[in-house]
C-alpha cells in the first residue's frame, strides 16, 4: 500500500509546491517559510563552499542578517554581533586625559573635564583652549586630528599648552583608560543664587538611580534650581526615560507607545519626584535624541521645565532588542512614541523629524561653555 501511495504523494507534493495558494493557511505558511529558509541556507552554503578564499560560516550568517536589516533602510535598526551585543549598554571607554572638547579657532576648547580624571587632577579647567600638543600647534588643524594628538596609549605622557583670557600655561599629563561618567553634577552660584547642574551621557540601565542621587545631593546642598544637561545624549532605554522623568514630574503621562503588533501603552510617572517649586532648565542640542527627547518633551508638555538650546534630533520611533542563539541580537524598530500632548517628534516613519523646539533658542555656541552659561542665566531668572 505504501509503495502505491509514494508516487501519488510525490506528484501531489510537486503540484502543491507550485500552487501554494491552494494550501490551507497553516500548511502554506509552514511550507513557504521552509522554502524561503532553504533558499537562504543554499546561498550561504554555496558561498562558504566556493568563494575564492575560506570563510567562516559565522561570518556569512553575520553578513546575511546585516544585509537583511540594511535593506530596511532604517538607520535605527541593526544587527549586533556577539561582541557588539556584549558591550551594548555599557559605558564607553577610551584612552586619553578625560576631557570633552570642541573646535576652536586656536585649537580645542575644553567643554567638560571628567571627575577624577588625569585632566582634573592636573588642573585643566572648562573654558580653556588647548593650543599646542607635544609641540604641535593646533590652529587650523582638523578637529579629528587634534583630538588624536591628545589621545594615546595609557601610561604615556602628553604635553598640553592651554590658554585662557590671554594667559598660557603648559601641563604634562599621563594618559589613562577613561570610562566616561554616565552622570556628572556640580553646584555653582550665579547672580547670588545656588544652582545645580546635572549631566547625563546616555540612558543605560541603572542611569535613573545615578540621576536621582545627583539631584537629591544638590538639593540637600542648597540648590534652588537645576539645569538638566542632555546635550549630545543620543538616548537609550525607554524605561530609563520614564524613571528619570519621574525624578522631576510627580504624576501624569511621560510617554505613550504604539506598534503594529503591540497594544498602545502609556508610561506614567512612578513617584518620588523633587518638589515642583524647584525650577528647571533642560539644555539640549541637535544631538539630543530618542530617550532624551522623551524626557525633554515630557518636561516641556507638563510645563515643568524651560527647554533651552537648539532643535533636537527628531526621532519618533523606538526599538527593541531580541537576542539570537549565536549570542548576537537584532535591534529593530517596532513602534512610534508620542509625548504627553500627543506629539510625535520624528518624520514620516523612520525619517528624522522636526524634534523639539526650544523655549529659549541659542543661535550659536550651544555646545560650548557659553551654552551652559546661558542656561544658568535663564535658570537664575526663574529662581525667586
Amino acid at each position: 500500500m505504501l509503495v502505491v501511495l509514494m508516487p501519488v504523494l510525490l506528484v501531489a507534493g510537486v503540484w502543491l509546491g507550485g500552487h501554494s495558494d491552494r494550501l490551507p493557511g497553516f500548511a502554506r505558511d509552514a511550507l513557504v517559510a521552509n522554502h524561503d529558509t532553504q533558499v537562504v541556507d543554499q546561498a550561504i552554503a554555496r558561498v562558504a563552499r566556493d568563494y575564492y578564499r575560506p570563510l567562516q560560516k559565522s561570518e556569512l550568517v553575520d553578513a546575511s542578517i546585516t544585509g537583511l536589516l540594511a535593506g530596511l533602510k532604517d538607520p535605527y535598526s541593526s544587527y549586533l554581533t556577539p561582541h557588539a551585543f556584549k558591550s551594548f549598554g555599557q559605558a564607553a571607554s577610551f584612552s586619553g586625559v578625560g576631557i570633552v572638547v570642541s573646535h576652536a579657532k586656536r585649537g580645542l576648547l575644553v567643554v567638560r573635564v571628567f571627575d577624577q580624571s588625569p585632566a582634573q587632577r592636573a588642573g585643566v579647567r572648562q573654558g580653556e583652549v588647548i593650543t599646542v600638543v607635544n609641540g604641535h600647534k593646533l590652529a587650523g588643524v582638523a578637529l579629528a586630528k587634534s583630538r588624536a594628538l591628545v589621545t594615546g596609549r595609557p601610561g604615556t605622557d602628553v604635553k598640553l599648552t592651554l590658554a585662557r583670557k590671554g594667559v598660557e600655561r603648559t601641563l604634562t599629563i599621563t594618559r589613562a583608560t577613561i570610562s566616561e561618567p554616565i552622570v556628572a553634577s556640580s553646584l555653582r552660584t550665579v547672580h547670588g543664587k545656588k544652582l545645580g547642574w546635572v549631566y547625563l551621557a546616555e540612558f543605560i540601565e541603572g542611569a535613573h538611580g545615578q540621576v536621582q542621587q545627583a539631584v537629591q545631593k544638590l538639593v540637600r546642598r542648597g540648590a534652588r534650581g537645576l539645569v538638566f544637561d542632555l546635550r549630545s545624549n543620543g538616548g537609550g532605554l525607554v524605561t530609563e526615560a520614564q524613571l528619570i522623568a519621574s525624578t522631576f514630574i510627580r504624576s501624569g503621562t511621560i510617554v505613550s507607545t504604539r506598534g503594529r503588533h503591540q497594544p498602545t501603552e502609556t508610561l506614567s510617572a512612578v513617584g518620588g519626584a523633587i518638589a515642583p517649586s524647584i525650577p528647571m532648565v533642560v539644555l539640549v542640542d541637535h544631538n539630543t535624541a530618542s530617550a532624551s527627547e522623551i524626557v525633554t518633551a515630557a518636561l516641556q508638555d507638563h510645563q515643568r521645565a524651560t527647554v533651552i538650546g537648539t532643535h533636537t534630533y527628531g526621532k519618533g520611533v523606538f526599538q527593541e532588542l531580541e537576542s539570537l542563539p549565536n549570542g548576537a541580537a537584532i535591534k529593530l524598530t517596532v513602534g512610534s512614541y508620542f509625548t504627553p500632548n500627543g506629539r510625535n517628534l520624528g518624520g514620516s516613519g523612520v525619517k528624522e523629524g522636526a524634534g523639539i523646539t526650544p523655549d529659549v533658542s541659542i543661535a550659536h555656541g550651544v555646545d560650548t561653555p557659553k551654552g551652559l552659561a546661558q542656561a544658568f542665566d535663564v535658570l537664575a531668572a526663574k529662581v525667586r
